[in-house]
């Protein structure tokens, strides 16, 4: 595949709505009592917003939630609503006074959800030992302060998954939390019951993605409540969200490939960059490689090419 980028031109999501919250990715507009949360294709790196985009990563991330919301609902229920195809889908949650041309960009790019007070935690699980919880392990013998086997490797899948949250930080990074500090969160009955949930849904993906040659290292997961149901907000299992390895090439004592922004970070470590704002603008190959990247992960997991829109599942 090959692909004309100009990697100056990033998406603009800008839509006539009331603005609920601008994320790193996303930007979420209010419906009176839904959201609609339009998927860009920017990307961050090191806590930074790159000034380019990467073709076809906000339709991967959309539709990749929601063909997990879809397939993981009798487990866990969560916010998905509708996902946006063309304009009658999203004309019936707006009002005369809110109507706007419809915009060909939210085109498989944008859902609506569910209103849902979301709760102030990561919701983390490990199945394989990468990343800052190697780091961690080398070190102390421990991931998020959890005691392990010694002996361990570099990407070995551990005995069991384990649950290890983190604070939900806006602009700063994610600090690890006890259970005990999630418990003064939440409380007691909500932290066993994201944790019990967090755990199901990643079993389950990780055995569906085995069928598709991915190994699903870890992810993470957010929750809100809806009245005062629990359920699954944001995004679900994307590669901005889990570590993708293909299970063909694993091998234990050594980092593995991601189906992810890996090339992206390896491209801006070796540039020398500071990783303090701006970055620098990436080169084509890698934006390229980078989207054909997103898109894999996309076409293998779901069995569905990209270009055809996403249904609701």
């Amino acid at each position: 595949m090959t692909m004309n980028i100009q990697p100056s031109v990033l998406l603009n999501t800008d839509l006539p709505l009331p603005l609920f919250i601008r994320g790193k990715v996303r930007d979420t507009y209010e419906l009176g009592s839904r959201l609609l949360i339009v998927a860009s294709d920017r990307i961050s790196a090191f806590d930074v917003i790159l000034p380019c985009g990467i073709p076809n990563k906000g339709r991967v991330l959309n539709q990749l939630s929601a063909f997990w919301f879809q397939k993981t609902a009798e487990l866990v229920p969560n916010h998905l609503l509708e996902v946006v195809d063309d304009a009658h889908c999203l004309g019936s949650y707006l009002t005369v006074k809110n109507r706007f041309a419809y915009p060909p960009y939210l085109n498989g790019r944008s859902m609506v959800v569910k209103k849902a007070r979301r709760l102030p935690v990561e919701c983390v699980v490990r199945g394989y030992l990468s990343g800052s919880a190697w780091e961690e392990y080398r070190e102390y013998g421990t991931v998020s302060g959890i005691p392990l086997s010694k002996g361990l490797k570099e990407s070995e899948e551990l005995p069991q998954p384990i649950f290890t949250p983190t604070t939900k930080a806006e602009g700063e990074h994610d600090v690890p939390l006890s259970i005990d500090e999630v418990k003064k969160l939440v409380g007691e009955s909500l932290t066993e019951e994201i944790k019990e949930k967090s755990l199901t849904i990643y079993r389950y993906a990780r055995e569906y993605a085995i069928t598709k040659g991915f190994i699903i290292a870890d992810t993470k997961l957010e929750f809100g409540l809806d009245g005062s149901r629990l359920i699954l907000i944001d995004e679900l299992l994307t590669p901005d969200s889990s570590r993708f390895w293909d299970i063909n090439l694993y091998k234990v004592g050594q980092p593995q490939d991601s189906f992810d922004k890996q090339p992206v970070r390896d491209w801006l470590t070796k540039s020398g960059w500071n990783k303090e704002p701006p970055a620098p603008v990436l080169p084509p190959e890698v934006i390229e490689q980078t989207s054909q990247r997103y898109q894999q992960a996309y076409e293998r997991l779901t069995g569905r090419k990209l270009e055809s829109v996403c249904p609701m599942y």
